[in-house]
């Protein structure tokens, strides 16, 4: 990020940038950036957009060696194309030839760093991945745009609205967004606030779903898989998410016994620093062997699913059974 600032601190752009990763707000907002100083606004002569699994590489090549009519640079955006999955010889070899007045802009969800378009691009330019963005940068994030409209949070309540969102940039966009409407008249954000507006993510439920699970509360599991499925949640999804949690826990389990901190445990489990402390106390209702069987479970279910022997609604609401299940387990 600090090299695409810089390029264009200091107009001096690369041939070829690829943003690429898993955070889309960040690529989104990088991509506009970069638009926005390589092109005048709505210049529709200098700037070709491209977009999906079907565009003609040769069309491309073509669109850059045109010259740029009455600007500094011709810009070609191109999102999403599989040219970093699969390969595209084509391209990847004229990459190095691109004319200094051309720019190709790649924004891509998926890439193969093995891949020709990769090297070439990395070679040719710059190649920015945007991961997951940890813990203090979100807050900076969140402080910084709260403080432009005036408003104060107390760090309990910022982790209260981090527990809600997670680490999504859009996510927490969209949530920050609706908390500031919805606070317009206060100066200070509450819990309160927090609780009535912010909407708990998929990924919450299956967080409180393995709690009920945890303390056999079979009720609250099941109303809260059927709560998702009404939702349009799809079931192999839930049963995959289920069984990633159990295997956090496993994880967590493990490192706190070896006397891990919070941030290191973190960092190997790939969760926020602030879901440590409630995630190992989600793991003490379960003891390593019964997360173990739980693993070795949802491997057989999903076999099961796959050779057809059981649909995937089933299997997820098998496995809830089985483990909130008040006898011993």
């Amino acid at each position: 990020m600090k090299t695409i600032d810089e390029d264009i601190k200091t107009g001096q752009f690369k041939n070829v940038y690829l943003l690429y990763g898993t955070e889309d707000y960040l690529k989104q907002q990088y991509k506009r950036k970069l638009k926005q100083a390589l092109s005048k606004p709505d210049d529709t002569m200098n700037v070709t957009c491209r977009e999906g699994a079907h565009i003609n590489p040769l069309e491309l090549i073509d669109l850059a060696e045109t010259m740029p009519f009455f600007a500094d640079y011709r810009l070609i955006v191109v999102e999403d194309s599989g040219f970093f999955e699969s390969s595209c010889d084509e391209l990847a070899s004229y990459l190095p030839e691109l004319p200094a007045s051309t720019v190709m802009l790649f924004v891509e969800s998926k890439i193969d760093k093995r891949s020709k378009m990769y090297k070439a691009a990395s070679k040719s330019g710059s190649a920015i991945e945007f991961g997951e963005q940890k813990e203090p940068l979100l807050t900076r994030w969140i402080l910084g745009r709260l403080k432009k409209e005036n408003k104060k949070i107390t760090q309990s309540v910022l982790q209260l609205f981090l527990s809600k969102t997670g680490t999504d940039m859009n996510i927490i966009d969209k949530e920050l967004e609706k908390l500031l409407c919805y606070t317009l008249h206060k100066e200070v954000i509450e819990a309160a606030d927090v609780e009535a507006i912010c909407t708990e993510q998929v990924s919450n439920r299956i967080f409180d779903m393995v709690n009920a699970i945890g303390k056999r509360d079979q009720k609250q599991a099941l109303s809260l898989y059927y709560d998702l499925l009404s939702l349009k949640e799809p079931p192999m999804r839930i049963l995959y998410l289920i069984i990633r949690q159990f295997r956090i826990l496993l994880d967590l389990k493990s490192m706190n016994q070896k006397g891990l901190d919070a941030k290191t445990m973190a960092s190997k489990a790939s969760i926020p620093p602030f879901a440590v402390r409630r995630s190992l106390d989600q793991a003490a209702s379960f003891s390593e062997k019964e997360l173990r069987q739980a693993l070795n479970d949802g491997a057989e279910l999903e076999t099961a699913i796959k050779t057809g022997k059981m649909t995937d609604q089933i299997a997820a609401e098998l496995l809830i059974i089985r483990y909130s299940s008040r006898n011993d387990r």
